[in-house]
């Protein structure tokens, strides 16, 4: 180690000597639009910060600027426009490889008054939606590559937000409040997605790899309750992922190689448009990094069990034509994993217990076009068409050495889904503005799922259809500032569902109160419904006497949640901020099962499938509860650092009435993040990045040890479901970063140290047949993952 050290330190000083005094510049470009109309804003100020001589420009008749040879590193703006809020957009990250493009959004006055600057660069913690009152902020590009164990994913990266944990290592899915992750819904320019991460069953909504390239985000909202009238179809929380737009005045390209894979990015303009701007596009695509180097030739250790997967994400671009600004935008993921069939393979992972193997695979294809056309710089609607195309496929084979290989599930399942929605938006003045829209889906299905079931000795079919269904959405939301300090919301999401003709009335609240420049108090009020997974309403009942199959689900209505949020904010400085919100959720209507007391699908969804029951009924009731608290200082002077604590409860009632624990009431999570940064002569930059969680520990059904022996076949006590949780979960991740600007090129390099103490948090346990003994599976060891990008 001390070798290693000795030599990076050599290695470090040699590329300061080279690099490290070199003036590299690049230019920073962007577009100034109202925060509420999105209509660009002309003749807007736009400095440079400490810049001598003074640096700035104004923004052109489509709301442009551009800044060029600007010193690369760290570098604030000042914008200011008469009417509006002046904003500071602080710590922009400028390198020589690639041109910094901005979307800037600046509030108008309500009033004429004394001049104020809105720092509103810095606070994060405000989502991009006017609309969204509590619960809701945005996220950065950077801060999904940055924070440590992120990975570039930005599920794993809000897992360190107030109010969600995660509870396997080993996939992104999220629990938001104690909600079950079915409950989050996914939208990518303005499109609601299925599941966009690899090795993703249908119905659920997380994997282990993510789809989503950080690459070619632009500032996203995530909100985790109470979220206006636009979002519907989801009961826990929802991502709203924008995707940027590509360099429309030069080619640049990126290259990547780590955890997500290898990939390959390119971007550029490709023709010139009436209004003088040109048109871009932006593509990116990823293939499995051990997929690649097992092609090579490298043998890891892993056998036949290789994560294959690869994906492609594209946007094209055209900002203005006579008919509006269109958009073309891509997803395409496939994915295919074994594991588990070699014979020597007798070990036990989160993906399969011990004795069996698996055959995973799982694809997503969405692809849609946007419309937005201005009416007048008040009043726009934008339209959007879609299709998407989602499918899984699983195959599960009992393997024990000293038996013979037993068929046991096979399952096929495929969805297809033509969406298209609308929105019209109207600023009356400063202090109203409104949004009312449409959305209309047509869902195609296909499913066949049999089970080797072991009270019949045969396979029996739990699903087996074909068809088709619809569901019809419509929102109206309006906002209206009684002053700078008083802000009220209202909203109504309506929603049909086709199979079994039912009609939710979601009614939507908020309102925020400024008490001063320091203090402000938020609260919020939302009803929300949600579909089952599809698949469930076709599961099948099997008569064993009349050897007749019935759909004993059709008649599933939605899943229901009342939210009551309230929130209290406090500003310390510019850069420096608490959060308290309190919460309480009311579920109900929430499938159970007569004959399975114990059951309720408020539990379902934060494995690789869904749990196939039939004959169930809306009749289950849940509650969560808690209190979050957020201490955060945003990145300035070179450091960061992030505090959140999550107190709370989360119990749901099967058809027994009894008040159970959920799966995912882990009571409590704390996170501990920071990070600094120093230049290392003018071109040379030094990350340094730490984060400590600890959660409660997983619940979880015990064995019946003396009953899985006496029948050979693993045991639960049901009648003890979800009262005891695992020890607490812990983990350290710590990443080292560094990035070096050159004449033409700037690159990355990175280490992030996954589980830094090697600490053994329980996952699972599971009953080895053979041996007649119950084993445990552990979270995720120590990992090291390693990170190279260029720009050029």
């Amino acid at each position: 180690m001390k070798k290693v050290f000795l030599t990076s330190i050599i290695i470090l000083s040699s590329i300061v000597g080279v690099f490290g005094n070199v003036d590299y510049t690049q230019t920073i470009r962007g577009t100034i639009v109202d925060a509420v109309s999105g209509f660009p804003l002309i003749g807007a100020n736009v400095v440079l910060a400490d810049s001598d001589p003074l640096v700035g420009t104004i923004t052109d008749v489509n709301g442009n600027f551009e800044l060029t040879a600007v010193p690369v590193g760290r570098q604030s703006l000042e914008i200011s426009y008469v009417g509006y809020f002046s904003k500071i957009i602080p710590n922009i990250l400028l390198t020589s490889g690639k041109e910094v493009v901005l979307q800037i959004r600046l509030e108008e006055k309500t009033i004429e008054m004394e001049e104020v600057v809105v720092r509103a660069g810095r606070r994060k913690d405000q989502a991009i939606n006017e609309m969204a009152t509590v619960s809701a902020r945005t996220f950065s590009v950077e801060e999904t590559e940055r924070f440590a164990g992120s990975l570039g994913d930005p599920a794993r990266m809000v897992a360190n937000y107030a109010g969600v944990m995660t509870q396997n290592d080993s996939r992104n899915d999220i629990i938001i409040r104690g909600n079950s992750p079915i409950g989050v819904l996914w939208r990518m320019e303005g499109v609601e997605i299925p599941n966009p991460n690899h090795f993703g069953a249908l119905g659920t909504t997380g994997g282990p790899v993510s789809m989503v390239n950080n690459n070619l985000l632009a500032n996203s909202d995530f909100l985790t309750g109470a979220f206006p009238a636009e979002y519907g179809n989801a009961t826990a929380g929802a991502f709203d992922l924008n995707l940027r737009s590509g360099n429309n005045r030069k080619a640049e390209f990126t290259g990547q190689i780590g955890f997500n894979g290898f990939e390959a990015g390119v971007e550029g303009p490709f023709m010139t448009l009436q209004n003088g701007q040109k048109a871009s596009y932006l593509a990116n695509f990823r293939y499995s990094t051990l997929e690649v180097m097992d092609k090579l030739g490298f043998n890891f250790g892993t056998g036949e069990a290789i994560p294959q997967y690869k994906d492609l994400t594209f946007l094209v671009d055209l900002p203005g034509t006579k008919l509006g600004r269109f958009k073309v935008f891509g997803l395409w993921g496939d994915s295919y994993i074994e594991l588990g069939r070699e014979v020597s393979d007798t070990s036990a992972n989160s993906y399969s217990n011990r004795g069996m193997a698996i055959d995973f695979g799982s694809g997503l294809a969405v692809i849609g076009m946007s419309h937005v056309y201005y009416f007048n710089e008040k009043t726009s609607i934008k339209s959007t068409l879609s299709y998407q195309q989602t499918y899984s496929t699983t195959v599960l084979d009992s393997v024990h050495q000293d038996l013979p290989e037993r068929p046991f599930l096979r399952s096929r399942q495929q969805e297809n889904k033509f969406s298209f929605s609308t929105q019209f938006r109207q600023k009356i003045n400063a202090r109203n503005n409104y949004s009312f829209g449409l959305i209309l889906d047509n869902f195609n299905i296909d499913y066949i799922d049999s089970l080797n079931h072991p009270d019949y000795g045969e396979f029996i079919t739990r699903a087996d259809v074909t068809g088709s269904m619809a569901m019809v959405r419509a929102y109206g939301q309006y906002q209206h500032r009684f002053g700078e300090q008083l802000t009220g919301y209202a909203g109504l999401h309506l929603q049909y569902f086709g199979l079994h003709d039912e009609i939710a009335v979601e009614p939507r609240l908020g309102a925020r109160y400024k008490l001063n420049t320091r203090n402000s108090f938020s609260l919020g009020f939302g009803l929300h419904s949600q579909t089952q997974p599809k698949v469930i309403y076709f599961t099948e009942t099997w008569d064993s006497i009349s050897r007749t199959y019935h759909k004993t689900n059709m008649d599933l209505g939605y899943t229901r949640s009342s939210h009551f949020v309230l929130g209290y904010d406090h500003l310390f400085s510019d850069d420096f901020r608490i959060r308290m919100e309190t919460y309480y959720q009311h579920l109900y209507n929430v499938p159970i099962k007569e004959s399975f007391p114990e059951f309720s699908m408020i539990n379902a969804g934060d494995f690789f499938g869904l749990p196939m029951e039939d004959s169930l009924e809306n009749n289950g009731t849940g509650q969560n509860y808690g209190i979050e608290l957020t201490v955060e200082k945003f990145l300035s002077k070179g450091y960061y650092f992030l505090f959140t604590a999550s107190l709370f409860d989360s119990k749901y009632k099967g058809a027994d009435g009894i008040a159970r624990n959920t799966a995912f009431n882990g009571n409590y999570v704390f996170n501990l993040l920071g990070g600094y940064e120093r230049k290392l002569g003018k071109n040379l930059r030094l990350t340094l990045d730490l984060k400590t969680v600890l959660a409660g520990g997983r619940r979880y059904v015990p064995i019946d040890l003396e009953e899985s022996i006496r029948t050979g076949s693993e045991v639960r006590d049901w009648s003890r479901a979800y009262e005891d949780r695992y020890d607490d979960y812990f983990r350290t991740d710590f990443r080292i970063g560094i990035k070096l600007n050159g004449k033409r090129a700037s690159q990355e390099w990175a280490v992030d140290l996954q589980n830094l103490t090697g600490f053994q948090s329980i996952f699972m346990e599971g009953y080895d047949a053979g041996k007649q003994e119950i084993y445990t599976v552990y979270q995720q060891g120590f990992i090291p993952m390693f990170l190279y990008r260029i720009h050029f």
